[in-house]
């Protein structure tokens, strides 16, 4: 019969315990889980273009390192130059508003949380060329399964003469933070808060090829879903859109050298405005 623990290894289980409850009580208090804020906002967006189609952009510029890197490859891209709306994960305040401020473009940003490697603000922007208007911070259930971090989408209405669009930026819970049918209900209370208006983009890093796919059900098209890998061996990254039309050929892509911007590709859509009159 195996003896009793010693005490050494008691000690050790209980220190480990102890680290454990410890770092779940420290990323607690890194969470900004008010709905309200933090919140930062600004920008002199640029007269808006004329025209029927409306460029979106959804980029993870990792940490916000590589900001600069970041605006020259948008200016540098075709496919990226001169967004309408540009979706920006892992942000922090200063990258969101420099990249506003060098693109022309108004901002809104609400981080999530304090990055316990970065010690930066760690959320999501709304980029536009166009007002912003109605801007929130949408806390998505499913705080992360080891440190207990969490995460939130931003949602704001832009407003194109007097037809109203609403916008999401999401960044879902990675794999290893939790499975997927807990970023399936992330994705959800994101699509319950869209679901009032009529017409949606809706797009961002979603750590996942196959999550969005619910989003079909709530009227949702997703053009993005054929373009392959965003990160290393993932398919990630994603746009969706509801009451709007793809335009163009092509429609949608991704740009597949970076230039050290960030660990994963953009994507891009190039979408039809609706009708006149017709929108959130």
């Amino acid at each position: 019969m195996a003896g009793a623990p010693s005490c050494d290894v008691l000690h050790r289980a209980i220190g480990l315990v102890a680290a454990g409850l410890l770092t779940a009580c420290s990323a607690a208090r890194l969470n900004y889980a008010d709905p309200l804020g933090p919140r930062y906002a600004g920008g002199a967006p640029s007269l808006p273009r004329h025209g029927d189609t409306l460029k979106v952009v959804s980029f993870n510029i990792q940490y916000a390192e590589h900001v600069e890197r970041a605006i020259a490859l948008i200016r540098q891209t075709e496919a990226l130059r001169d967004p309408d709306i540009l979706l920006l994960q892992e942000m922090d305040e200063l990258g969101a508003q420099v990249i506003a401020d060098s693109l022309d473009l108004d901002y809104v940003y609400y981080p999530s949380r304090l990055h316990a490697g970065t010690r930066r603000d760690f959320g999501n922007a709304i980029l536009s060329r166009y007002p912003m208007e109605d801007d929130r911070k949408i806390i998505l259930p499913h705080v992360a399964r080891v440190n207990h971090s969490l995460r939130t989408a931003v949602g704001a209405t832009i407003r194109v003469g007097d037809r109203r669009i609403r916008i999401y930026s999401v960044h879902l819970a990675t794999m290893a933070e939790n499975g997927p049918g807990a970023r399936r209900e992330q994705l959800a209370a994101v699509l319950a808060d869209a679901e009032r208006y009529p017409v949606v983009v809706l797009g961002g890093d979603f750590n996942s090829g196959s999550v969005p796919e619910i989003a079909l059900a709530r009227g949702f098209a997703w053009p993005t879903s054929h373009l392959g890998r965003t990160r290393a061996f993932w398919d990630m990254d994603h746009v969706l859109v509801k009451g709007l039309a793809v335009a163009g050929s092509p429609a949608v892509g991704l740009v597949e050298k970076v230039g050290g911007a960030s660990d994963h590709k953009p994507v891009w859509a190039l979408v039809l405005l609706p009708a006149p009159g017709r929108g959130a």
